[in-house]
């Protein structure tokens, strides 16, 4: 569940960020992309952490 989260949520934030820097379309895919896979990234790390500490 953390890491579809943190994918949603990274996909979100990039592509509100791509269209606050004024990005195309094509920017707005890329930076919610590149955001997306580091923050399920993040959240696959976050989950292995929390699943071996329990």
């Amino acid at each position: 569940m953390i890491v579809l989260a943190g994918v949603v949520l990274g996909g979100s934030y990039g592509a509100w960020l791509a269209k606050k820097r004024e990005g195309t379309r094509a920017d707005m895919a890329q930076y919610a992309a590149g955001f997306g896979i580091a923050f399920g990234l993040l959240g696959l790390f976050l989950t292995i952490i929390l699943e071996r500490m329990a």
